[in-house]
């Protein structure tokens, strides 16, 4: 329990807001609850959220003590009562979730973390218990891999620290196979194939150049495809990622001549104009668990496959075909 007496620069706010700015972490809904409770009192006594507070008026306040903390990327998923996930699937050491397009992964530098997938991720196993905050010294469950902003698909959380460093490993050693689905401008031609240059990236304008020489700096870009659908003047493509480069498929799709549909930064704009589409079209669709070393404690995943259920631009442009 917190004690707060109200000076002369807080008095004459309604309790509610006053409390707001006090514990910045703690959400409105719980806010309001936790008023109805009398876990939030004034001088010993519950009280009504519209309550003008005066001075020397002391709170009382029956909050746990994290929320009192300065909001962070860290601390983002106190904020968050009913986290927003499609799970995939789950067990007691990994989460596969299906990122949203336009969804961020991690905070951006305007410091929006509240609304990341990982946010929501952490605010999941935090109100369901299986992830204790207060009781880890170092483990915070993270993302192992992320995808862009504008893309959607499966993202694999570690739900505790082996899990994590096994995921990390087999990540590196390209022992887990990520397919891609992504709708191109043009028909593909050959049909399938691999598509093989190097990728540069920009840093100051977060943008990739492909080339097909190696420049300083630059570094290897492997993808392998092959052609889903056709529909009229678009194609559905599955890639599967050799290497994992910024926005390499999309860098790699467009250098090869079949930009993104709705890609603005590495496509046509005239194209995407008359679809009407201003995102692209790719997501992350299937994840094979292809271990060819010993996976430990994660080694029953090993030859599992899964898979997204609905992805919205495969179903407008290529399920009527």
């Amino acid at each position: 329990m917190k004690e707060i007496i109200i000076g002369q620069n807080d008095a004459g706010q309604r309790l509610d807001r006053f409390v707001s700015k006090a514990v910045p972490l703690l959400p409105a809904s719980l806010l309001q609850k936790y008023i109805r409770l009398k876990r939030i009192k004034v001088n010993g006594r519950g009280a009504d959220r519209a309550y003008k507070l005066t001075p020397g008026d002391t709170l009382q306040l029956y909050i746990n003590d994290e929320f009192f903390e300065r909001p962070s990327e860290e601390n983002a998923y106190l904020r968050i009562t009913k986290p927003d996930l499609d799970i995939v699937y789950e067990d007691e050491n990994i989460l596969l979730v299906c990122k949203k397009a336009g969804q961020l992964c991690h905070s951006d530098e305007e410091g929006n973390a509240a609304g990341t997938l990982i946010a929501h991720i952490q605010a999941y196993l935090y109100l369901s218990g299986a992830w204790r905050p207060r009781e880890e010294n170092a483990f915070t469950p993270a993302l192992c891999n992320r995808i862009d902003r504008n893309t959607s698909g499966i993202v694999i959380a570690a739900k505790n620290a082996e899990a994590l460093r096994i995921l990390n490993e087999k990540i590196r050693l390209r022992e887990i196979d990520k397919y891609y689905y992504a709708a191109v401008h043009g028909r593909v031609s050959p049909p399938s194939g691999r598509l093989e240059g190097y990728l540069f990236k920009d840093a100051a304008k977060n943008q990739v150049y492909i080339s097909e020489k190696s420049i300083p700096g630059s570094k290897t870009a492997i993808l392998e495809y092959r052609t889903v659908k056709t529909a009229g003047a678009l194609s559905l493509l599955e890639c599967r990622l050799i290497t994992g480069r910024t926005h390499q498929i999309r860098a790699q799709l467009a250098h090869a001549g079949y930009p993104l549909l709705g890609d603005g930064k590495y496509g046509r704009e005239k194209l995407n104009r008359q679809y009407g589409e201003s995102s692209q079209a790719l997501c992350s669709w299937r994840l094979v668990f292809s271990f060819k070393s010993d996976g430990g404690a994660l080694e029953y995943l090993n030859g599992k496959e899964f898979r997204v259920g609905r992805i919205d631009f495969v179903e407008k442009y290529f399920n009527s075909n």
